[in-house]
């Protein structure tokens, strides 16, 4: 007799949806996006797809409600806000969300990493000296001290360097290692490194080929 009760090895950080008792989103299939709010948004468009190397989806708006609470009940943000947004392909595996807000209660202070809601985003690069050597001939972009590599811990062995976009947005580039310390530990891992940077993935349900991105480091 085959069982049909799906067998798996209890592992820290690993999800197995359909077993009962699992944690999480019913549903939840990947991450679809992430976002950030902009000063510019076509500066910074122009930053991720000529400096960075992303792809432009689409761009959208006005979205705004002059009249009505749509943006402050469906959005956190004052009534009278009104947004201007694109949607970029970064990288094989990310849709990047760029949002331009004009609101009459504005922050105009980019949060320091160390502030609530202070972010970074990284790429991961497979030669950081290249890549440092490259950011450091684009206008406007700010190298934050060296490349530092790690030295103990879960992910020792992988280097790294901060910096800042032209209107200041923190950044990061990471080189990986291979068999970091972490791994000795868990069945779970983190994404990457990737084949190659190629947005060229079909992702529509018309598509020929619907095959999901594979994690190289599984």
């Amino acid at each position: 007799m085959t069982s049909t009760t799906p067998t798996t090895t209890a592992s820290p950080g690993l999800r197995h949806p359909g077993i009962p008792g699992d944690s999480g989103i019913p549903g939840a299939t990947n991450v679809d996006h992430i976002a950030y709010t902009v000063p510019d948004l076509d500066q910074a468009v122009a930053f991720f797809t000529e400096v960075v190397g992303a792809e432009l989806i689409y761009r959208e708006g006005p979205v705004q409600d002059p009249h009505g609470d749509m943006m402050s009940r469906q959005l956190g943000v004052h009534p009278r806000a009104v947004a201007h947004i694109a949607m970029l392909r970064l990288g094989p595996v990310t849709n990047l969300e760029l949002f331009e807000y004009e609101a009459p209660d504005q922050s105009r202070v980019l949060p320091a990493n160390s502030d609530w809601g202070g972010h970074h985003l990284a790429i991961h690069v497979t030669d950081l000296d290249a890549a440092v050597q490259y950011l450091r001939g684009q206008p406007g972009v700010q190298l934050l001290g060296t490349a530092r590599t790690i030295q103990d811990g879960p992910i020792a062995g992988n280097r790294w360097i901060y910096f800042r976009t032209p209107w200041g947005m923190q950044m990061e580039l990471v080189q990986a290692a291979t068999g970091l310390p972490y791994e000795n530990t868990t069945r779970a891992r983190r994404y990457g490194p990737a084949p190659a940077w190629d947005t060229d993935h079909p992702s529509s349900p018309e598509s020929s080929d619907l095959r999901p991105a594979r994690n190289p480091s599984a």
